[in-house]
C-alpha cells in the first residue's frame, strides 16, 4: 500500500513542469522586467537604478583604461550649485557646533576658581599643587558649575603629561595654561577655517589678512592703529605668515602649519598691554607690533628715492646703512626679484612684496626659512654647494669694505678656513645647505660672507659678550 502510494506521487511530481517553462511565468517576467506593470515608485526607483548602473559601468571603464594610475583631481563644485550650498551649510553647522563646545571666558574665569579653592598649597615651595584625587573632584565641581565641555580636559592622559612632584602632584597653573592655549588653539582654528572659501585647510593671502584684521580689535597693542594704516598693517603681518608657512611659494598656507608656527605666538603677544614689560625695543623686536610694522613701511621709502614704488639694486645699497655687499645684492635680484614686464636689464626692479621676503630673511637668518633665502644667494654657480672658490668670491667684498672702514688687514684664506672650521662640513670639499643648518651657525656664517657689520660682530664677539655681561652683574 505504502510503495503504491509512493509511485504515485512520484508520476505525478515527474508531470509538473519547471516553472522556468510555463508560459504564463514567462510572460508575467517579460512583463514586469518592462516596467509596464510597476507604479510610479516602483519605476523612480528601476530608472534610478539604471541610470547608476550606468554610471558605475562608464567608471568601471575609464579606471580600466586609465590602469593603475589613482584619481589626484577632484573637481571643486561650482560657485552657486547645490552641491557647494550644501558643502557651506555643512562647514557653517560642523564649526557652530565645535565653537558651542569651547569654553568661553566665563567659564574659564569659573575653572581657575575652582582650581584654586580645591588645590593644595606645597610647603617647601608655596605651590598651588593638586594630586589625581583632587584632580578627580575639581573635574567633577568643574562639570556642575560649567557643563561637559570642560570635561574632557580633566583625563587621565592630560594629567600624565604634567611634571610631577615626590608626592605625585602637578601644579594648577600650568595645566590652567595647557586649557588657555588649547581653548585659544581651538578658537583660531574655527576662525580660519570660517574664512576658507574653498575648505580645503589652506588660507590665501588675502584671507590671512581677514583673519588679522579681525583680531586687531581684540589685541591690546594694536587698538589705537590709525585706520588708514589697517589694510597695510594686514599685508605686512600676513607676509610673515607666508614666509614661513608657504616655503614654495605656492601663495596659500596651511592652517595646520600656522596654528602650530611660532608666528601666530607672536601676534598673540600682543594681548599684553603696553605697559607691562612691553619696551619700545621688545615692540619693535616683535614684527607684528605696530612700531615694527611702521618701521619696515618708513624703511622702504626712505630707500625708495625716486617714488615709483619699487627699489632699484642702487637703491637698496643703502639698505641697512650700506654694509651689504655689491655681490650680495646683485644675488639677491638674481634669485628673489622677478624681470619686469619690459623684460630689459634695468626693468627688475624689487616690489614691497619681495622687498619684505628680504626683510625677513635678512632678520631670521638662523631658521630654516631665512637661510634658504640667503644660501640660494651665496650660490654663485646654483650648484647646491659652496666650494672654496665661492666662500673667496663672497668674502672679498667684505674685506673690501672692511678696509675702507679703517679696521686692520685681513687673510681671506684664514676666514675661508675659520668658515670651514665652524661648519664642519660633510663633505671636506664644499659645503650645503643641510651642513650650514646642522651645524647651528649658519646665519653667523651667511652674515661674515654678505654684510661686514655681521662679520664685524663675529670678528668681536668676545668684547661683545662682556659688555651683555656686564649690566647683567651690576644689577
Amino acid at each position: 500500500m505504502y510503495s503504491g502510494s509512493s509511485d504515485g506521487e512520484a508520476s505525478a511530481q515527474r508531470k509538473i513542469p519547471a516553472a522556468s517553462s510555463m508560459l504564463w511565468v514567462r510572460n508575467l517576467r517579460r512583463y514586469i522586467g518592462s516596467g509596464a506593470g510597476l507604479g510610479s515608485e516602483a519605476l523612480m526607483e528601476l530608472e534610478t537604478k539604471r541610470i547608476l548602473l550606468d554610471i558605475f559601468k562608464v567608471k568601471q571603464q575609464k579606471s580600466a583604461e586609465a590602469g593603475t594610475i589613482p584619481s589626484f583631481y577632484k573637481k571643486k563644485p561650482e560657485e552657486g550649485s547645490i552641491s557647494h550650498r550644501v558643502q557651506r551649510l555643512a562647514k557653517y553647522r560642523f564649526l557652530k557646533k565645535q565653537s558651542d563646545l569651547l569654553l568661553n571666558a566665563d567659564d574659564l574665569d569659573a575653572m581657575w576658581v575652582c582650581l584654586r579653592e580645591n588645590c593644595v598649597i606645597d610647603d617647601a615651595t608655596g605651590a598651588e599643587k593638586m594630586n589625581y584625587e583632587d584632580f578627580c573632584h575639581i573635574a567633577s565641581v568643574c562639570t556642575e558649575q560649567i557643563g561637559l565641555k570642560c570635561r574632557r580636559f580633566f583625563s587621565p592622559s592630560n594629567f600624565m603629561k604634567f611634571e610631577k612632584d615626590e608626592s605625585g602632584r602637578i601644579s594648577i597653573l600650568p595645566f590652567y595654561l595647557y586649557v588657555m592655549r588649547t581653548v585659544s588653539l581651538t578658537q583660531a582654528r574655527i576662525d580660519m577655517s570660517e574664512l576658507d572659501e574653498d575648505s580645503d585647510g589652506f588660507l590665501q593671502s588675502h584671507e590671512m589678512e581677514s583673519y588679522i584684521r579681525g583680531l586687531i580689535p581684540n589685541l591690546a597693542q594694536l587698538r589705537d592703529m590709525p585706520a588708514a594704516f589697517v589694510q597695510m598693517y594686514c599685508r605686512i603681518a600676513a607676509h610673515k605668515f607666508f614666509f614661513f608657512c608657504d616655503p614654495h611659494k605656492r601663495g596659500k598656507a596651511c592652517i595646520k602649519k600656522v596654528l602650530l608656527s611660532n608666528c601666530l605666538q607672536e601676534l598673540m603677544e600682543l594681548h599684553q598691554e603696553s605697559e607691562e614689560e612691553a619696551t619700545d625695543t621688545e615692540q619693535a623686536e616683535n614684527w607684528f607690533s605696530l612700531t615694527s610694522a611702521q618701521r619696515i613701511c618708513d624703511m622702504f621709502l626712505a630707500l625708495d628715492k625716486d617714488m615709483n614704488g619699487t627699489l632699484s639694486k642702487q637703491e637698496l645699497r643703502d639698505y641697512a646703512d650700506g654694509t651689504l655687499t655689491d655681490i650680495f645684492i646683485e644675488r639677491v635680484f638674481d634669485e628673489h626679484v622677478r624681470r619686469g614686464k619690459g623684460g630689459g636689464g634695468n626693468a627688475r626692479e624689487m616690489d614691497f612684496e619681495s622687498f619684505l621676503d628680504f626683510v625677513l630673511a635678512l632678520e631670521n637668518k638662523d631658521t630654516p626659512e631665512g637661510l634658504t633665502y640667503l644660501f640660494r644667494c651665496l650660490d654663485l654657480n646654483g650648484r647646491g654647494f659652496l666650494t672654496t672658490a665661492d666662500i673667496h668670491t663672497l668674502f672679498r667684498d667684505v674685506h673690501q669694505k672692511w678696509i675702507e672702514g679703517g679696521n686692520y688687514e685681513l687673510c681671506i684664506e684664514d676666514v675661508r678656513d675659520e668658515i670651514w672650521d665652524m661648519v664642519k662640513p660633510a663633505d671636506p670639499l664644499t659645503i650645503t645647505l643641510a651642513d650650514l643648518l646642522a651645524c647651528k651657525q649658519g646665519g653667523t656664517v651667511a652674515s661674515m660672507l654678505i654684510d661686514v657689520r655681521g662679520f664685524w660682530a663675529h670678528d668681536n664677539r668676545e668684547n661683545l659678550l662682556q659688555e651683555e655681561e656686564e649690566p647683567e652683574e651690576e644689577q
